[in-house]
């Protein structure tokens, strides 16, 4: 029998030995002695870490997989729990602690209702899910993930500390956003504080670029699809009385549709050359594609909604808007029919829960039997469902 302390057990040693993406050999090590311990094939070698655990139903039917991503973050824990990372810079503050557990629990339920399946289960512990723009996703299928077995739909859920515990964030569309990354290197030409006619100052064009990247979304998307242009560094200049001769920029785009996300290359495109032109400077960028929106499938993130009603109750399953943050599980959404869904996992007791890789982020262990539980019953309904 699945042991809830057994699941929780697993959670915190991994919460205590965060490897970060690529390098999750402990980690995948792990997950292998649990499905080993179970009885459940598996299969190893895909983006280096990752690891597809199988279950053959009692009976032939369609082939659901099911996702948990395992890497940590290159972040420094400021939690009290007692099982806080061992290691220094390090940490796992997304859940995918939680998530590896809960994918166990719910394989070791699975296992033990094996001869009521109708069809196959496929466990896909995926690496490298925090490194855009490469991920794990892309990777594992290139490496072979599903070629002997191909889903007939694959779901993935993911903590949410905006949601307390119990309850469900499920949308029939749009659930994470494209995520992109810019970096602009403006070089202009150096002189002294003095004297600025006789240079190019970096810093003067790189504030008149800022405001003018800013009207992007303001004055050239449509108003009623989203976008998001933000700037998270800047860096230049050498001293207080020298003209910056190198200012760089580094930012993200985030979208969700295909036609928001062209308009925003297209005008900064169009920026770059005018502000290269009016101030007789160079200015390079790269515009890197990240990961794709996740879009649910609507029938079955309808699945997804109805199974949670109808064990949780309808309060528990609460309207909620998309999230602007990205997500590798939408690599998956774009070959294969499925659902990403949001887990609550808030502290109890706090009116704002820290939010996901904050150093601070907690994980309300309570969640995880709801997590395996909602996990499980999606699954075996979705089978029934590819029955018909």
């Amino acid at each position: 029998m699945m042991d809830i302390e057994q699941i929780k057990g697993i959670r915190r040693a991994l919460h205590q030995n965060p490897e970060l993406g690529g390098e999750e050999w402990e980690t995948s090590k792990r997950i292998q002695q649990e499905l080993e311990k179970a009885g459940i094939p598996f299969k190893t070698g895909f983006a280096k870490t990752g690891v597809l655990g199988i279950i053959e139903g009692g009976a032939a039917g369609g082939t659901v997989a099911l996702r948990a991503d395992i890497d940590a973050l290159p972040i420094s824990e400021k939690t009290a729990v007692d099982f806080k990372s061992k290691t220094a810079g390090k940490m796992h503050a997304c859940g995918h602690d939680a998530h590896t557990a809960m994918l166990l629990g719910t394989a070791f339920k699975l296992k033990e209702m094996q001869d009521q399946l109708t069809g196959r289960v496929l466990l896909v512990f995926q690496p490298n899910e925090e490194s855009t723009p490469i991920g794990g996703a892309r990777p594992m299928m290139e490496d072979g993930v599903f070629d002997e077995f191909k889903p007939d739909v694959i779901f993935g859920q993911h903590v949410w500390p905006d949601l307390p515990v119990g309850q469900i964030g499920i949308r029939d569309k749009e659930m994470m956003a494209a995520s992109d990354r810019l970096i602009f290197t403006i070089k202009g030409a150096g002189g002294h504080a003095s004297m600025p006619h006789q240079g190019k100052d970096a810093i003067v064009i790189a504030a008149e670029f800022i405001s003018s990247l800013q009207s992007i979304v303001s004055r050239n998307v449509n108003p009623l699809e989203s976008a998001v242009l933000t700037l998270g560094t800047i860096s230049g200049g050498y001293r207080y009385n020298v003209i910056a001769d190198r200012v760089e920029l580094n930012g993200t785009v985030r979208t969700y549709s295909s036609k928001a996300k062209e308009t925003v290359k297209r005008r900064i495109d169009s920026l770059v050359k005018g502000f290269a032109e009016a101030f007789e400077t160079e200015i390079d960028y790269e515009y890197i594609e990240g990961y794709d929106a996740t879009v649910n499938t609507p029938e079955w993130a309808e699945l997804i909604r109805g199974r949670a009603v109808e064990t949780l109750g309808a309060e528990a399953v609460p309207a909620v808007d998309p999230s602007m943050a990205g997500e590798d599980f939408s690599r998956f959404l774009a070959e294969y029919p499925g659902a990403f869904y949001w887990l609550g996992c808030a502290r109890e007791g706090e009116e704002k829960s820290k939010p996901l890789h904050d150093p601070e982020f907690y994980f309300n262990e309570d969640a995880l039997e709801i997590g395996i539980n909602t996990m499980v019953d999606v699954t075996v309904n979705a089978l029934e469902k590819l029955k018909k």
